[in-house]
């Protein structure tokens, strides 16, 4: 038994060799590919990220032949000790636009999600035709719906007004102006949050509402205890990713009002690039601002994040 059994094990140990020897190569190979992306990524993203980091704590303009100058945090002093700096005017819009945006987009998408989620007939070229507004690129959309709210060649006086003449100036308007790019971001990304709620309404499995239509449930009883927590994890991802978003509106804004007028408009990423780049060249205290505003939507991100879990939770 012994003798016969002798000539396959260096045999077998040969094939174990072969097969250690094949994944050794394929871990080379793969490691071959890995490391050059992985040392792209590294100077592409988080040498920048600490450079500017170094930078924030400097006295350092970009187009001046000095060098940095240590200043600690004076910087983060001058943008946020100072309650009477532009600053702070600049975080009250962001967060002014930010809620207004993302509720009426939370509202708006839900709605149509609700109105969609039967199917009928046209349904889903009505689905597509929705969709159109978030695959186009911001700058165009800003840059046409700047000439759909003027007064003289757009359109929009003349839907909502009986006498489009007497209409008002929406992009020049200090008070309508901050409503022209809420409407515009809504038009843009309401169909973002349709898209993640209808994938939760197609979830839900339809036992639970024929068990509640076996118990003569009202349609809200089975809107508030079978749809909204089914669809509330989705729910809240949408208002994450968007959240995110008016934080860091630039595109629109930039082609819609300027930051205008006069600083009425301004969020924080029009200041940003204004203090970067727009004459003043102050890089150290613009990217003091950069990880201000990083701080703040990391912050939100985990309330958000911990309201996620515990909708998942339950």
């Amino acid at each position: 038994m012994t003798s016969v059994n002798t000539p396959a094990l260096p045999a077998r140990a040969e094939r174990m060799s072969q097969h250690r020897r094949r994944q050794m190569s394929d871990r080379a190979i793969s490691q071959l590919f890995i490391w050059p992306t992985l040392i792209l990524l590294i100077l592409m993203n988080i040498f920048p990220l600490f450079y500017s980091l170094y930078l924030s704590f400097n006295d350092y303009s970009v187009i001046a032949n000095e060098p940095a100058e240590w200043v600690a945090l004076e910087n983060y002093q001058e943008i946020l000790a100072n309650q009477r700096s532009r600053y702070w005017h600049n975080f009250i819009v962001t967060g002014r636009y930010a809620v207004l945006s993302v509720g009426l987009q939370i509202v708006i998408g839900f709605g149509l999600a609700m109105l969609l989620r039967e199917k009928f007939r046209g349904s889903g070229l009505i689905t597509t035709l929705i969709l159109i507004p978030m695959m186009l690129s911001p700058v165009v959309v800003g840059l046409f719906w700047k000439l759909i709210f003027d007064p003289s060649k757009g359109i929009f006086n003349y839907l909502i007004y009986l006498d489009p003449r007497a209409g008002d100036q929406w992009l020049s308007n200090p008070t309508l102006g901050l409503w022209s790019i809420v409407i515009v971001d809504v038009w843009m990304w309401s169909p973002f949050v349709m898209l993640l709620v209808l994938s939760g309404l197609s979830a839900i499995p339809d036992y639970l509402y024929e068990a509640a239509a076996i118990d003569r449930a009202s349609a809200w009883f089975q809107f508030r205890r079978i749809t909204l927590p089914q669809v509330m994890p989705l729910l809240l991802i949408a208002v994450l990713f968007r959240t995110i978003e008016a934080f860091k509106a630039f595109d629109v804004v930039m082609g819609l009002t300027g930051g205008g007028p006069g600083d009425t408009t301004e969020t924080v990423a029009v200041r940003l690039y204004s203090e970067a780049f727009l004459g003043k060249f102050n890089t150290g205290e613009s990217s003091a601002l950069a990880y201000i505003v990083l701080i703040i939507i990391i912050a939100i991100s985990n309330l958000y994040i911990r309201a996620l879990n515990r909708a998942r939770e339950g």
